[in-house]
């Protein structure tokens, strides 16, 4: 059984892609990225993710990156915590240690998608935006019928900020 204060938090590397995969595997409803995908979100978006570990096991893994178009912004792909490590506020935490590896105000925004059917998430991000005490604002980034034919539910864009220096 995982025990919050006794995960260490790290970005990922290479060696961790398959781990990422079976945790991602274990959370549905997230998207099974393909094996590679994750491999580069362990390389090329190491310093946006984060893993939370404990006697070796991967508990927890949050994937970001910063858009281009938005390069003040923090996109929060995907969270997963282990089904034994949920309810302490691994998620958060998380997402609070990618934020402190940047300097303070070059993040002023933190932007996700997530599926109006999709509670835990939204409780995650809107407790978020409370912690930080600010706005989290939703618009309907993806949807259902223009951009997945029917195959999958909208996707709203949830905006946290700005956020405190």
């Amino acid at each position: 059984m995982f025990q919050h204060d006794e995960f260490s938090f790290r970005p990922p590397v290479a060696g961790d892609g398959p781990a990422v995969s079976r945790l991602i595997g274990s959370c549905p409803p997230l998207d099974p990225n393909s094996a590679y995908c994750n491999l580069l979100q362990c390389t090329h978006f190491a310093d946006c993710c984060v893993l939370a570990e404990q006697d070796g096991q991967i508990g927890g893994w949050v994937s970001g990156y910063r858009p281009p178009s938005e390069p003040d912004a923090l996109f929060i792909w995907q969270v997963a915590v282990a089904p034994q490590a949920r309810g302490r506020g691994l998620a958060g935490e998380m997402i609070n240690r990618i934020l402190a590896r940047f300097p303070p105000g070059s993040i002023t925004h933190v932007i996700t998608t997530i599926t109006a059917d999709n509670p835990a998430s939204w409780a995650l991000f809107e407790g978020l935006a409370r912690q930080w005490s600010t706005p989290l604002t939703r618009s309907a980034m993806f949807d259902r019928d223009t951009h997945f034919a029917g195959a999958h539910a909208t996707e709203w864009l949830a905006r946290i900020g700005p956020l405190p220096r």
